[in-house]
């Protein structure tokens, strides 16, 4: 009877070089533990975004999962969060799963909130842009005030630097850059619609008057 062909022992390395290429990787033997599985790559970095004030209380937020489905459950996470971190000198925290950046601004604390296994500096990246952009639209003025009276132009900053989770720019000079042109762009919209109504109005007062 013939024997079945035995799996060749791999040298150091070898499976996990057969790992990275898509090939086929060798069985644990007996009594080892089974390699662990690496996570797959994803476009996807960003769970949510948002910034509280010094009592922790929300002015900006934007979730890009179903980790916690509802406003309730977003905003007991932030509570939790804020509790955290609002009284340690950190940039980095763990909790609940997650990697979680973040830094002050006079009365602002803002947060970048990632998966467990997550890259920090890529998540510090996109924190640093936020801050940035925000710094330079509020005129070094990041704080509550300020922010609240430019919330549209915050969300606007927001949207250039992530889409869905998905990090777009970490440049803040290409984020004001995209933003003021969006506001140029929307300011010409509406110019042209209230030149379309003077017009329009013009047509019918003329229009009586014959």
């Amino acid at each position: 009877m013939q024997r079945p062909e035995a799996w060749p022992r791999p040298h150091p390395g070898e499976g996990a070089l057969a790992a990275q290429a898509g090939g086929p990787t060798p069985p644990a033997r007996a009594g080892e533990p089974a390699a662990p599985r690496l996570q797959e790559p994803s476009l996807y970095t960003i769970k949510a975004v948002f910034i509280l004030d010094n009592d922790g209380r929300r002015l900006l937020a934007k979730y890009y999962d179903d980790t916690f489905p509802s406003t309730k459950e977003q905003m007991v996470f932030e509570k939790n969060v804020f509790h955290k971190t609002s009284r340690t000198d950190s940039e980095i925290a763990f909790f609940g799963g997650m990697t979680i950046v973040y830094k002050s601004s006079i009365d602002l604390f803002l947060y970048v909130v990632g998966s467990s296994y997550e890259n920090e500096l890529m998540l510090m990246a996109v924190l640093t842009c936020l801050f940035e952009s925000l710094n330079h639209m509020l005129r070094k003025n990041v704080e509550k005030r300020w922010l609240l009276e430019n919330m549209d132009g915050a969300f606007l900053v927001l949207d250039e630097i992530v889409d869905g989770g998905v990090i777009l720019e970490s440049d803040p000079q290409q984020v004001i850059q995209k933003v003021n042109f969006r506001a140029d762009d929307s300011s010409l919209n509406e110019q042209s619609v209230a030149q379309v109504l003077q017009s329009a109005k013009e047509q019918i007062k003329w229009s009586l008057l014959k």
